[in-house]
């Protein structure tokens, strides 16, 4: 009999919640604690808004329509980069088109930054209000979305942490992948509760620091160091690296977004520029 601190817990909930009638469509918990991840941060992203610009009406037409470029920059980036960074190149040139089925499982936080970043250069044209003091805005409520996505692939059983034999372990009973029921580091819980850590750091420095970019710059690094990190604890998922590589896809990916952070932060201490004076 094995001691009870190599037991951990066992988590096996079934993905859906319930039927919608007539339609036959599934609500799913993953989908679920995505959109509720995506309004909690809108609400944040809207309270920052309105006390920068000190127009409530403004604000929510802002808001609106900077939720609009996010959310479709974010969807088609993250697709595309899951397809491009994790799936094998056979496979995208036998079936070309899986990059733009974006109801299929598959999203990558990476590619997820990158569209973000081109959804905000085509919005921050159009009113004339720097990308940076957008990223500025977003880098909390991103954080929150984030961790709610990590709680939806900890329900869904995806994203697996490596094996490991501690009190808190999780043996997940029927994971994506398909692989068998073992112990392992509830590494999205990890992420999840990192994340939210993390907005709660950038929500304190919100009030202290004004400086245009420093808190992109802040996010950039506080976030994608902490990946780095997490990842140590994940079971590597690209199909284009194998196991005798140092770092995982995760990793790799991580890497550029610290030095931008870092380049981010070097370069609001030098301008001084203040991040309220791009919303008058």
């Amino acid at each position: 009999m094995k001691p009870w601190y190599h037991k951990g817990m066992f988590w096996d909930p079934p993905r859906e919640i319930f039927t919608i009638p007539l339609i036959g469509r599934p609500v799913v918990w993953y989908g679920l604690l995505f959109a509720l991840g995506v309004w909690l941060g809108y609400q944040v992203a809207l309270w920052r808004v309105t006390k920068l610009c000190g127009d409530k009406k403004r604000a929510a037409q802002l808001c609106e329509r900077l939720a609009m470029h996010v959310i479709i920059g974010c969807v088609i980036g993250a697709k595309v980069g899951h397809v491009l960074f994790y799936e094998p190149w056979a496979l995208i040139q036998s079936d070309p088109l899986m990059l733009i089925r974006f109801w299929e499982e598959g999203l990558a936080s990476h590619g997820a930054v990158v569209g973000i970043a081109m959804g905000l250069a085509i919005f921050a044209k159009k009113i004339k209000i720097g990308v940076l003091a957008w990223i500025d805005v977003l880098a909390v409520p991103a954080c929150i979305a984030g961790a709610f996505i990590r709680f939806g692939n900890f329900v869904n059983q995806e994203i697996l942490g490596i094996q490991c034999r501690l009190p808190w372990a999780v043996t997940f009973g029927h994971p994506v992948d398909g692989s068998i029921p073992v112990a392992r580091h509830p590494v999205q819980l990890y992420e999840a509760f990192g994340y939210l850590a993390i907005g709660y750091l950038i929500s304190y420095v919100w009030q202290k620091e004004n400086r245009q970019g420093f808190i992109a710059g802040l996010f950039f690094v506080c976030v994608f160091a902490f990946r780095f990190c997490m990842e140590f604890f994940k079971e590597r998922q690209s199909a284009l690296l194998g196991d005798a590589n140092l770092f995982t896809m995760g990793q790799y990916l991580s890497i550029p977004l610290i030095a931008v952070g870092i380049y981010l932060m070097r370069k609001a201490a030098r301008s001084g520029a203040k991040l309220h004076v791009a919303f008058d």
